[in-house]
């Protein structure tokens, strides 16, 4: 069995004139992600990794995230291909993911993770909001042959 965490980065703050990879989350943002660590944090239980993309928003999310459930800093991979709104991108990860982690968190954007979420599912969701989270668990021992999970939604409506 694998398990596949979607989690996308918290809250952003717009007012900086920096490049979108160096945009820094907002104090809405972290506090968020903070609180929801703790509410979802069954989402987190018996990870083998998180890997996030290197883009300041979502390392910051994961690296808060992992501090507040006192995860290890040795399971967490840094990887430039997750920094991508491209849902082609990220689904082809999924598929290349280290058949030794069975439980999975990738850290990192929109639309790309929603359409993830879509793709490894039946949830249909509309929207992903920021520190917005999906755990899919699949039948399938290999990450190459995962196809449509069964879905636990970090809230209740299609909009999260």
């Amino acid at each position: 069995m694998k398990e596949l965490v979607v989690l996308r980065h918290a809250k952003s703050n717009r007012a900086y004139f920096v490049e979108d990879i160096h945009r820094p989350l907002s104090m809405e943002g972290i506090e968020r992600i903070k609180k929801f660590s703790h509410q979802k944090s069954d989402f987190f239980k018996e990870t083998d990794v998180i890997i996030s993309s290197p883009a300041n928003r979502a390392l910051h999310t994961a690296i808060i995230m992992m501090n507040e459930l006192n995860i290890d800093f040795d399971q967490l991979v840094v990887d430039q291909d997750l920094y991508t709104f491209s849902s082609t991108k990220v689904i082809d990860y999924v598929y290349a993911l280290n058949e030794q982690w069975n439980k999975v968190v990738l850290v990192g954007h929109n639309p790309a993770f929603m359409e993830t979420i879509n793709h490894f599912s039946d949830a249909r969701i509309n929207h992903l909001r920021t520190a917005g989270l999906a755990k899919i668990t699949f039948d399938s021992d290999q990450w190459s042959d995962v196809y449509k999970g069964g879905i636990l939604m970090g809230q209740k409506n299609n909009n999260i």
